[in-house]
């Protein structure tokens, strides 16, 4: 799931450093709502359901409010990898720059534009965090809460494509949740 939309996203501006996205840049009013939406349709009670989320304010909310919806009996996790893509020197730039970012993720998968985070980096850290979660707590729902660009690069592995190529995955909407299943024959493209 992507957090709802967020302070940020209303600002149409880039938050991605930790020093900023912990503390501030939660969600908007329209945010919460979307995330209350969110969580309405998925409709079955959490007792199966953990949820682990990035410590991001934007996430953190979400993940609380998704909590709350679906009656979660497991603590929210809070796990460093799902934070945002890191966009180097590009924070608190307008967002209009994520598509030159894009445009360079396309052509070099390690990608460090303006100090970017590359793409095979996300990768490696959030494919990391799912076969860890899978190994340790196999046969539980996860709902991870993170970043569009983390969980497009995530949803490419899990497609068997490359890094590079996570751009042509459907765009992420905010608080849009998205089913990734792994079966034990299958292994996200690391």
């Amino acid at each position: 799931m992507r957090h709802g939309h967020s302070l940020a996203n209303l600002e149409s501006i880039i938050v991605s450093h930790p020093e900023n996205g912990v503390g501030s840049y939660g969600l908007s009013s329209l945010g919460k709502e979307q995330v209350t939406e969110a969580g309405k349709s998925v409709g079955s009670p959490g007792q199966n359901i953990t949820i682990v989320s990035s410590d991001f304010k934007r996430a953190r909310e979400t993940a609380e409010i998704m909590h709350r919806l679906l009656n979660c009996d497991a603590p929210i996790r809070f796990d460093e990898r799902l934070r945002e893509r890191n966009f180097g020197d590009l924070e608190l730039a307008d967002d209009s720059a994520y598509a030159r970012v894009w445009l360079e993720d396309a052509i070099n998968p390690d990608n460090n534009l303006n100090g970017v985070e590359g793409p095979n980096q996300v990768m490696q850290r959030v494919t990391t965090l799912v076969a860890e979660y899978e190994e340790k707590m196999s046969g539980l729902t996860l709902l991870l809460i993170s970043h569009g660009d983390a969980l497009q690069i995530l949803q490419t592995a899990f497609s068997g494509q490359a890094a590079s190529q996570h751009r042509q995955q459907p765009h992420l909407e905010t608080a849009e949740i998205r089913r990734l299943n792994l079966s034990r024959s299958d292994k996200p493209q690391a």
